[in-house]
């Protein structure tokens, strides 16, 4: 079951949300001032270094103050939102490869799509912890959302485009809107999506708000400087996709299960309903998405190897 939810107090909310604000400030500023340069792969791999070492130890700090189960709460809930953040740039990477923004401007354009990702995440976040908290029945929404989302991605074509030119873009196209705004609607049409799934998914793992935002919050910054490291993992994670699928899949059916238990449902055709642990989530977590890219690392390696010859 799910634990109950960190006593955060308005002090440390508004702490919490300084923080992000005066991170993503910078960040941005950064972006403009180095608007017109484009970010080197040392650079990007150091700032990415930076950004996950401070989740890590955020998520360590988590057991003195909030305990081992929290602690395990947010690091299922950061490494699956991460996942799926990778997967969203992948997105990223094929819109603005073929809207053709220049190099210079990706900085803040990627910048500026991250923070309406963290936006519309909040907002979600905030409705979704309210629903979930009167009616559990939702779960079983969520989980058949997030069932869904897993069958689409064991069976997409992996050589095939996930992103195409909805009406929206293709009327500001016609009304002549620059490319940056374009590119900055989609973007946001495609953060909404994502979110679609990534909610469900993060409280497919713990309920409570400040967990759900602190993993959203940390998977989502940085993301900026990841992007300019997509292109080799693009290249390389080709399974990524899959071990996506047996995470959410999994997910959804943790939800289904937990919904099934929230309204009084223990026992089917004499069957008990099991509990799944949170120490049985972020194994199958971590081991799905760690044998994927093994495969895909070996995979692109031979491949790699193939092309040589």
């Amino acid at each position: 079951m799910v634990s109950e939810s960190l006593n955060i107090s308005t002090q440390i909310w508004a702490i919490t949300l300084g923080v992000i604000f005066i991170v993503t400030l910078g960040d941005l500023i950064w972006a403009w001032f180095h608007r017109n340069s484009i970010t080197t792969l040392k650079e990007a791999a150091i700032w990415t270094g930076i950004y996950v070492s401070a989740a890590i130890a955020f998520g360590i700090s988590l057991r003195s103050w909030g305990g081992q189960t929290k602690s395990a709460e947010f690091f299922a809930g950061w490494i699956t939102e991460y996942s799926l953040s990778i997967d969203n740039l992948f997105v990223f990477l094929i819109i603005l490869s073929r809207l053709k923004i220049e190099k210079e401007k990706e900085q803040l354009v990627l910048l500026l799509g991250i923070l309406m990702a963290l936006v519309m995440r909040g907002i979600f976040i905030v409705i979704g912890a309210a629903v979930v908290e009167r009616f559990v029945a939702i779960f079983f929404l969520f989980g058949a959302i997030l069932i869904w989302t897993a069958y689409k991605l064991i069976t997409e074509d992996p050589e095939e485009d996930e992103w195409q030119e909805n009406r929206i873009i293709s009327a500001l196209r016609k009304r002549g809107y620059s490319t940056f705004t374009i590119a900055l609607v989609a973007l946001g049409t495609t953060d909404l999506l994502f979110a679609l799934d990534s909610i469900p998914a993060i409280f497919g793992l713990t309920r409570d708000p400040y967990i759900v935002f602190m993993a959203n919050a940390f998977a989502l910054m940085g993301l900026r400087q990841l992007y300019f490291l997509v292109g080799i993992l693009l290249r390389r994670l080709v399974y990524l996709s899959k071990g996506l699928s047996i995470v959410l899949g999994f997910i959804g059916i943790k939800l289904i299960i937990e919904a099934l238990h929230g309204i009084g449902i223990d026992y089917i055709y004499g069957v008990k309903v099991p509990h799944i642990s949170l120490t049985v989530s972020l194994g199958v977590i971590i081991s799905a998405l760690a044998v994927t890219t093994v495969i895909s690392l070996r995979a692109s390696g031979d491949y790699g190897k193939a092309e040589k010859k």
